[in-house]
C-alpha cells in the first residue's frame, strides 16, 4: 500500500491523477495540499507515531510530493515514539535542502518504509528530450544552457538552488531560498536588451526521490516577464506540471522549452 505525503502546490494532485488507485493521503500540520482531501494530518512532533500508524494500516511505500517549509519544533508536543528521532530532525532542520531531505528519507527507510519518487510512480511528469515548442533555441541559447549547467553544478555543491538565468554567457540571477519565481521577478527591470535562458535541473548529488525541481505555467509567464527567450531543463531531472498548458503558453508567448540531455 502506498501513502502520499502531500505538501502544497500542484504536484500532489497531478501525482494522484496519474495513479490507478488512490493512495493514503497524508499531510503535515500547516502544509495541507491545495486540492486534495487528507486521510491523516500529523504534526512533526509526532512523526514517530505517524510512521507507526502507517505501518499499522499496511502501508509499505511512501512518496513525498509538494512544498513543505521548515517548521519549528515545539518540545512540549513531542511524543514518546518521536523522542528518539529528535536529534535527526534537529540536524535536518539546520541542514541545506538536500541534507534535510536525506535525513527525513533515512527516518522512513529505517522504519521499513520504501521511499519512492513522484516521477517513479507517475512517470508522465517527466517530458522527453528535445524541443517541445514551436520556437526553437538558437546556438547561443544552447551555449548559455551549457554555461548555466556549469553554474548549477557549482551551486549544487553548496546546496544552494536548482535554477539560474544566463544570457551571453553571463549569470543574470541564481535561485536562492526564495525560489524560482522570486528570481525571475528580480529580472523584470533588467537594463539590457533581454534574451537568455532559464535553466533548471537537480543538484548533482541530489537524492531524486524528493524535491525534484519543477516548472509550470507560472514559470512560463515569469520567464517572459524577465525578458528571457526560453526555458531549458535537464532530461529526467525536472517535472513539468500541466505540461499541455505549459507548451501552449510557450507557443502563445513565443518562448521555447527545450529538454536537454544530462551531462556530467
Amino acid at each position: 500500500m502506498l501513502a502520499l505525503i502531500a505538501g502544497t502546490g500542484a504536484l500532489p494532485n497531478e501525482v494522484v491523477a496519474q495513479l490507478a488507485q488512490r493512495p493514503v493521503i497524508c499531510a503535515m500540520e500547516g502544509f495541507l495540499p491545495d486540492d486534495l482531501s487528507t486521510d491523516i494530518v500529523f504534526p512533526l512532533e509526532q512523526l514517530g507515531s505517524f510512521i507507526n500508524d502507517l505501518r499499522a494500516k499496511g502501508v509499505t511505500e511512501i512518496c513525498m510530493a509538494g512544498a513543505v517549509k521548515r517548521p519549528m519544533i515545539d518540545p512540549s508536543r513531542i511524543d514518546a515514539a518521536t523522542l528518539p528521532l529528535v536529534p535527526i530532525l534537529q540536524k535536518a532542520i539546520m541542514s541545506g535542502d538536500d541534507g534535510a531531505l536525506r535525513a527525513v528519507i533515512g527516518i522512513f527507510e529505517d522504519s521499513g518504509l520504501q521511499v519512492r519518487a513522484a516521477h517513479e510512480i507517475a512517470p508522465n511528469l517527466l517530458p522527453p528530450v528535445g524541443c517541445l515548442t514551436e520556437a526553437q533555441p538558437s546556438e547561443s541559447d544552447l551555449t548559455d544552457a551549457n554555461r548555466a549547467a556549469g553554474i548549477l553544478r557549482a551551486m549544487g555543491g553548496a546546496d544552494i538552488g536548482q535554477a539560474c538565468a544566463v544570457s551571453k554567457g553571463q549569470a543574470l540571477a541564481i535561485e536562492c531560498i526564495f525560489g524560482t519565481a522570486w528570481m525571475l521577478q528580480s529580472l523584470t527591470q533588467r537594463p539590457d536588451a533581454g534574451g537568455g535562458v532559464l535553466f533548471k535541473g537537480p543538484k548533482p548529488e541530489q537524492d531524486r526521490r524528493a524535491d525534484l525541481p519543477a516548472i509550470g505555467p507560472d514559470t512560463v509567464s515569469g520567464a517572459v516577464a524577465a525578458g528571457l527567450s526560453g526555458i531549458v531543463i535537464e532530461k529526467g531531472g525536472v517535472i513539468v506540471l500541466q505540461r499541455d498548458r505549459v507548451i501552449a503558453e510557450c507557443n502563445r508567448l513565443g518562448l521555447f522549452l527545450y529538454v536537454r540531455e544530462r551531462t556530467v
